[in-house]
Order: C-alpha cells, then structure tokens, then sequence
C-alpha cells in the first residue's frame, strides 16, 4: 500500500481527531455550517487598483489578525455587501 504524506495542518487534525478533541454537533448545527460555508464561497474574480499605501495597510491589517490580506479584503466586502 502506498504511504500517504500530510501537510503538517493534516496531520494536526488527524492528531485532533485520535485525541478526541472535536466534537458531534448534530446533524441540525452541521446543516447550519455547511450552509454558512457554501454562501461564502468564492466564485467570482476581481481586479482592481488601489492605492499602494491602502495596500501596505491592509496588508498589515490582515497580517496582525494572521490571515492573508486577499481573504481580509474579500470578508470586507462581504460585510459591506451585507451591511443594510
């Protein structure tokens, strides 16, 4: 049998998962987040210029929350999209 390599974030969840540190959480919730997942799906591409100075500070942003700056500027816009 072939012997399959995880990435090291792999193998912390499978580690997790032999520890039993996740947890059921019922069909009811695991619905709920699936449906939260699916409507953030990324399925469209923008291109846009901005200031390079706006950039470095979100990048710093994004940073400082440990996530990369695409992903901090896509959750903007989705709060802005969402906002009423």
């Amino acid at each position: 049998m072939r012997k399959i390599n995880l990435t090291r974030q792999e193998k912390a969840i499978e580690n997790s998962l032999l520890k039993g540190e996740y947890i059921n959480v019922g069909k009811d919730n695991f619905t709920a987040i699936a449906e939260a997942i699916s409507a953030r799906k990324k399925d469209a591409v923008l291109n846009v210029r901005v200031n390079s100075r706006d950039l470095a500070t979100i990048k710093q942003r994004s940073q400082k929350l440990g996530i990369k700056y695409q992903t901090f500027v896509s959750e903007v816009i989705h709060r802005i999209a969402q906002a009423h």
